[in-house]
């Protein structure tokens, strides 16, 4: 397994686990979950979804979703979203209402409302919304990182049109933006001490997700999801130790608890997952999932061999 393939893999089936893991603590505050669980640490299901045992929610399958529409445009769709055609972000649109319209176990307000808009007057964003200030743009943007890499540009292109179909806040397109880059370098083999420092550094430019000292929210609020992923991303650099204490803050523990997956998978990479957690996903997302990470590598290359033809 090369090096790349197996960290791209690591962060796709670590956002599945911090999904799962977390989905069954969603809602619940920190003595909530201490009372009933004493430390959260097994996939086990349940929660306010009441999910089956490996089951993951919406972070996954709409991350899947906009996967799905990635592909299916192929490199000649990325190429065309560079010269400023919206033919991809159609794509992608459409692949939100497929999911919506599949009766997902949840759906976030604001992406309802957005993917609502889209299926009822076609535009690609809606007005700039101080309530559009939450993560759900944020939570599904990894296979926009994978079928960018190496490519800055085409990463923030992408990244904010596909948020802008339901998200149109600056907070939130900083924390796309923001955690696709750290995504990025992280895969590209950034060590535990340097993602700190990058952690200090990104703050320093984007104070509003100063989290330090950490305030313990970790709301669907973009900026508390941020904050919470950042301080026990850099505080732990052990996958386990740093998910544990992620879900166990409770709130939007799926979200918080599929993004720390996200990174801290990316930094272990997929052979150094907890076996534990992984056995307890559902095979079939695990195939999806795998599938899709190849896919999309696949892409990124196409993308950048068409480039140079």
């Amino acid at each position: 397994m090369n090096n790349l393939y197996d960290r791209a893999l690591g962060a796709y089936l670590g956002f599945a686990i911090g999904d799962a893991l977390g989905a069954t603590v969603e809602f619940m505050r920190p003595r909530e979950i201490a009372a009933r669980y004493g430390v959260h640490r097994d996939i086990i299901g349940g929660g306010w979804l009441r999910l089956a045992r490996g089951q993951v929610t919406d972070d996954t399958t709409m991350s899947l979703a906009l996967g799905d529409a990635l592909l299916q445009g192929g490199s000649q769709a990325l190429r065309q979203h560079a010269q400023g055609d919206d033919t991809l972000i159609r794509h992608i649109g459409d692949a939100y209402v497929r999911w919506f319209k599949s009766k997902p176990v949840d759906c976030g307000n604001t992406c309802r409302r957005g993917i609502t808009r889209y299926l009822r007057e076609g535009t690609l964003e809606g007005a700039y919304s101080p309530g559009d200030g939450g993560n759900g743009a944020l939570m599904r943007n990894l296979p926009a990182v994978l079928a960018t890499l190496g490519d800055d540009a085409a990463l923030e292109r992408l990244s904010i049109a596909q948020a802008h179909l339901t998200h149109h806040h600056p907070l939130s397109d900083a924390a796309t933006l923001g955690l696709g880059r750290l995504l990025v370098a992280l895969l590209n083999g950034m060590s535990h001490a340097a993602c700190q420092q990058w952690a200090v550094q990104w703050v320093t430019d984007n104070p509003a997700f100063q989290f330090t000292p950490y305030r313990g929210y970790a709301t669907a609020y973009v900026v508390d999801t941020v904050q919470t992923v950042l301080h026990y991303l850099t505080l732990h650099n052990d996958f386990e130790a740093a998910l544990i204490a992620t879900v166990n803050q409770g709130d939007d523990a799926d979200t918080t608890g599929a993004l720390v997956g996200m990174l801290a998978g990316a930094q272990c990479g997929a052979a150094k997952l907890p076996q534990h957690w992984l056995r307890r996903l559902q095979p079939a997302t695990v195939q999806a999932i795998t599938t899709q990470t190849s896919g999309l590598l696949a892409l990124t290359q196409s993308v950048k061999e068409s480039g140079h033809a």
